[in-house]
C-alpha cells in the first residue's frame, strides 16, 4: 500500500503540474494580456503602449520561466522605477527593499494578487472554498441517501413497476441541467408571482448570515437532483447484478426471508461499485457551484471563479484551476484506496 501510495502521489503531482502550466498558458495568450493591460489601464491604450504595460509589469518573457515564477522555483521579477521605487512580483505594499524575498510563488504559499477584488488570491480562494465546501457537504448529505435509496428500491425487483417508475424519475433527474431545473424550482417555490414563496430565490445571505432551511434548500435540491439520478442508476445496476449471484439464490433456498438477504447479503456488495461513483460526485459538484451559485447568487468558488473569468484576472484564473485540480486528484485517490479496501479481492491481489 506504502508503494501504491507514492506512485499515486507522484502521477498526481505531475498531472497537477502538467494542468496548471496548459491554465497558465491559455491564460497568458496575447489577446489576454491585452485584455488586462486595457482594464487596468484604460481602453484608449495603444498597441505600442499595451507592449509597454506588459513588459513593465512583469507579463512579458518567456511563459515557461513566468511559470517557473508562479510555482517559487525561479526568482520573481524585478524593476526599479525613475523614482527609485521598487516594484515586482514580490514586493508587497510597506516592505522594505531588504525584506523582499526572491522567490513567491506556489512554494512559499503565495498565489499573486486579484485585480478585480484588490486582495491576496490566497485569503479569497480559502474564503470562497469553504462557502462553496458548505454548500458541497449539505447536496451530498441530501442527495447520496435519496440516491441509494432509489437505486436500492428499483434493484431488488428488476423489470418490476417499481423499477420502471424509480428508473424513470432518476433518468429525468439526472437529464435536466440545473440552470432548467433551478429555475423551475424558484418559480414554484420562490416567485413573488405565481410562486408559492415558501423560500428565498437567493443564497446571498448564506454567507454572512448563515445556512437556513429558508436559504439553502433551493440551491441544495437543484444540485442533488441533478446528481442523484447518475449514482442511483449506478446503484440499481450493481444490486440487481447481485440479486442474481449464486449466494443469493441459495440463501432463497435455504428459507432466509427477502428482507434479511437485502439488508445482510446483497446490500453491502452491492455498493461497492456506487462508492467510486459518489466519490467522483465531488470534481461534479466543483464545477456544478459554477451553475448553481452563479443563478441564486451565493458567493462562493463557482461565483469567484465567473467573476474572474469575466474580467481576466489571470491570478486568480490559475489559482481556482489549481484547486480544482487538487480537488479532482484528491477525491480519485481517496476512491481508489476505499475501494481497495471495500472489495477484497482487489485487496488479496
Amino acid at each position: 500500500m506504502g508503494l501504491f501510495l507514492l506512485k499515486r502521489l507522484g502521477v498526481m503531482a505531475l498531472t497537477a503540474m502538467v494542468l496548471t502550466f496548459v491554465v497558465f498558458f491559455l491564460t497568458n495568450l496575447q489577446p489576454n494580456l491585452e485584455k488586462v493591460a486595457k482594464f487596468q489601464g484604460n481602453q484608449r491604450m495603444t498597441d505600442a503602449e499595451v507592449v509597454s504595460w506588459i513588459e513593465k509589469n512583469g507579463y512579458g518573457g518567456p511563459v515557461v520561466l513566468r511559470y517557473a515564477e508562479w510555482l517559487g522555483v525561479y526568482p520573481g521579477w524585478r524593476r526599479v522605477e525613475e523614482d527609485g521605487r521598487i516594484r515586482g512580483k514580490c514586493v508587497k505594499p510597506g516592505m522594505e527593499p531588504e525584506d523582499i524575498p526572491r522567490f513567491c510563488g506556489l512554494l512559499q504559499g503565495d498565489l499573486g494578487y486579484s485585480i478585480v477584488a484588490k486582495d491576496e488570491v490566497v485569503d479569497i480562494i480559502g474564503k470562497r472554498l469553504a462557502a462553496s465546501g458548505v454548500l458541497m457537504f449539505w447536496v451530498m448529505i441530501v442527495m447520496v441517501p435519496m440516491a441509494l435509496l432509489v437505486g436500492v428500491l428499483a434493484g431488488m425487483r428488476e423489470g418490476s413497476r417499481t423499477d420502471r417508475s424509480l428508473s424513470t424519475f432518476a433518468i429525468v433527474t439526472t437529464a435536466t441541467p440545473e440552470y432548467i431545473s433551478g429555475v423551475v424550482l424558484v418559480v414554484v417555490f420562490a416567485s413573488s408571482v405565481v410562486g408559492l414563496k415558501w423560500f428565498k430565490g437567493s443564497a446571498a445571505s448564506a454567507v454572512n448570515d448563515g445556512v437556513t432551511f429558508d436559504n439553502f434548500t433551493l440551491p441544495v435540491l437543484t444540485m442533488a437532483l441533478y446528481g442523484m439520478g447518475y449514482i442511483a442508476r449506478m446503484t440499481r445496476a450493481s444490486m440487481a447484478e447481485v440479486m442474481t449471484a449464486q449466494y443469493i439464490r441459495t440463501a432463497r433456498l435455504k428459507g432466509v426471508s427477502f428482507r434479511q438477504i437485502v439488508l445482510k447479503h446483497a446490500l453491502r456488495n452491492a455498493l461497492i461499485a456506487p462508492f467510486t461513483v459518489i466519490m467522483l460526485q465531488f470534481p461534479w459538484l466543483l464545477t456544478g457551484v459554477v451553475i448553481v451559485e452563479t443563478l441564486f447568487n451565493y458567493k462562493g468558488f463557482g461565483w469567484v471563479l465567473v467573476l474572474s473569468a469575466g474580467n481576466n484576472d489571470i491570478d486568480m484564473l490559475i489559482a481556482c484551476s489549481m484547486a480544482a485540480v487538487v480537488v479532482v486528484l484528491l477525491t480519485q485517490l481517496i476512491s481508489d484506496i476505499g475501494y481497495v479496501y471495500l472489495n477484497p479481492r482487489i485487496r488479496i491481489s
